[in-house]
């Protein structure tokens, strides 16, 4: 982790700087003396500010993304592509994203190839820290535009659906790709969305609902059914 050092006219504003700088708790962060300041004469004359070096402690999560980073890093060095791992920790998940030339490559067909590196990634990782971490793999902004597209998708299909007021399947999709779709209709009370099938040959269907029901459908129906 980053070290930096901060002033303040006291310890306490300069560790208070430090805290607002790195967005953490005063317990999160080793800290160093490095001169407690004075208040001079009259606090005029003499006046030394208060200086501290500071280091954000190291969580668990951000273990799990260091190695995370490497395990990807080692993973890619049988890839014949120049590459450049950057990890970030946001909500409590671990985003790896590839920088390279040849991102289509790392992607492959609907994703398969970036899904494939994402499920190494994450057995391995999960297994060596002795819990399930969620680790998302990208490249190119890939998983966003994916969303967008599969949400879209989801949005066009619900209308077809609402028109002819038959049900409509999608062809089969990973559980990642499933669980877009049922949140994208989740808000929609005109349908409802329900995965089915098995293995790599799972779906999602997308019902009419009788406008008088008033049914919406659930986040909780979508992840039991993703």
């Amino acid at each position: 982790m980053p070290t930096q050092e901060f002033e303040g006219k006291s310890l306490d504003e300069a560790i208070q700087n430090a805290c607002d700088a790195f967005n953490l708790p005063r317990e999160q962060l080793d800290i160093e003396i490095l001169s407690k300041g004075s208040s001079g004469i009259f606090g005029i004359v003499g006046a030394r500010k208060a200086r501290i070096r500071v280091t954000p402690k190291e969580t668990p999560l951000d273990a799990a993304s260091q190695r995370a980073k490497e395990v990807l890093a080692e993973i890619l060095k049988y890839v014949d592509l120049p590459t450049v791992v950057e990890a970030d920790v946001r909500d409590e998940c671990i985003y790896l994203n590839i920088v390279s030339n040849g991102s289509g490559l790392l992607i492959g067909k609907r994703g398969k190839t970036l899904n494939a590196l994402q499920y190494l990634v994450n057995k391995i990782v999960s297994r060596e820290m002795g819990k399930n971490i969620p680790i998302v793999v990208d490249t190119e902004n890939y998983r966003s535009k994916r969303e967008g597209s599969l949400t879209e998708l989801a949005r066009q299909l619900s209308e077809k659906v609402k028109k002819s007021k038959r049900p409509l399947t999608t062809g089969p999709m990973n559980a990642q790709d499933r669980r877009i779709i049922h949140l994208a209709l989740k808000e929609d009370q005109g349908v409802r969305t329900k995965s089915k099938g098995e293995g790599t040959l799972r779906r999602v269907v997308i019902y009419p609902v009788k406008k008088n029901k008033g049914q919406t459908n659930s986040v909780a129906e979508a992840e039991t059914n993703a």
